[in-house]
């Protein structure tokens, strides 16, 4: 903002036209005339059968918990070839006496290996005892040589590792739910201090609440599907609390404007002017929603395998905020105002 208004400054000075728009995006939105509150019955529709997936998916299938959430051990190994990870599992199951989870993490060489051996041992060797199993296994797994010392195997192929005891999974996990019920409460607080109006707060609240479960079920449907990680650690929490603050703030950006339409023409039915309202943010609000989604899909494609299960949240998470703050926020906002309306008016008789 402050080298924006610099260069605006300068412009202005030197009496240089400011120009916000080139030929093709010039007339871009800019006169649409969408009826929204007559079709947010399909609105309706279509987020209750994802929603309904989303929960069934959740219940069938669960979620892939990472290890901040489960507690365990977590270690990338890059080798010299490209392995087979069921050859790899087998082998390590045979070291640990459990299987661990083995997955292909970035290139074919690069494996992930999550294992529960021993993780509420808190001896000093433990450590020690847990990396020697998964060289032996890596071993009899033929994908390391049987020449590799320890020390060699953790400073040149062992690239990371990680270990969560049970303990601590529990309170992340709880701290986690505190977290987003945090969130959507305060949330609510703010809309209905802001706009002095429950209805706008529980519309807002809706909205991300629905923007939250389809995310959540759709990370529950693909993950072991798609090829990357789609665990649910603290950085899919973050990237949840993140799509709430992009969802609601695309949600006071179209609520200050149907409040601004109200008071311009407090004569005129209320749906006319929401459906202008929401009419004339849509140039702002898919502007803004493409650039963060182009942005975003380049992170994707070509950041580290770590963060492409962060980025593809914050991907689905762009396109549902943008299209709940239109089509649920608005729509159950304005229906419960007209409900309150006509209770209302029936006492008034």
């Amino acid at each position: 903002m402050f080298l924006t208004r610099i260069i605006f400054e300068w412009k202005l000075k030197k009496s240089k036209t400011i120009l916000f728009s080139g030929k093709f995006t010039e007339e871009w939105l800019r006169h649409t005339n969408i009826k929204f509150l007559e079709k947010r019955k399909i609105a309706y529709i279509v987020s209750g059968a994802l929603i309904i997936l989303s929960i069934g998916s959740l219940a069938v299938r669960g979620l892939s918990y990472g290890i901040d959430f489960r507690g365990g051990r977590t270690y990338v190994v890059r080798l010299d070839q490209d392995v087979q990870v069921a050859e790899v599992q087998s082998a390590l199951t045979g070291v640990f006496g459990e299987m661990p989870e083995v997955k292909t993490f970035g290139a074919n060489n690069q494996i992930r290996i999550t294992t529960t051996y021993k993780i509420e041992d808190d001896s000093q060797d433990v450590d020690d005892e847990v990396e020697e199993l998964l060289m032996a296994g890596l071993k009899n797994a033929n994908v390391l040589d049987d020449g590799v010392s320890l020390d060699e195997f953790t400073d040149t192929y062992q690239l990371s590792s990680q270990k969560v005891g049970p303990t601590i999974s529990a309170d992340i996990r709880k701290d986690s739910v505190i977290a987003i019920s945090f969130a959507l409460i305060i949330i609510f607080l703010y809309i209905l201090v802001r706009f002095t109006n429950w209805q706008y707060g529980l519309g807002a609240v809706a909205a991300i609440a629905h923007d939250s479960l389809i995310v959540l079920g759709i990370f529950s449907l693909l993950y072991n599907v798609l090829p990357f990680s789609l665990e649910i650690d603290q950085a899919f929490i973050a990237a949840i609390l993140t799509v709430l603050g992009y969802s609601i703030n695309d949600t006071v950006v179209v609520f200050d404007r149907i409040r601004e339409y109200l008071k311009l023409h407090p004569k005129r039915k209320r749906e006319l002017n929401v459906d202008e309202a929401v009419n004339s943010t849509l140039r702002r609000t898919f502007s803004t929603s493409l650039s963060t989604f182009v942005v975003l899909l380049a992170i994707f494609m070509f950041g580290g395998a770590t963060i492409r299960g962060f980025v593809f949240a914050l991907l689905v998470g762009v396109v549902v905020g943008t299209y709940s703050s239109i089509f649920i926020a608005t729509p159950i906002a304005y229906d419960f105002q007209k409900r309150l309306a006509k209770v209302t008016a029936k006492r008034k008789k």
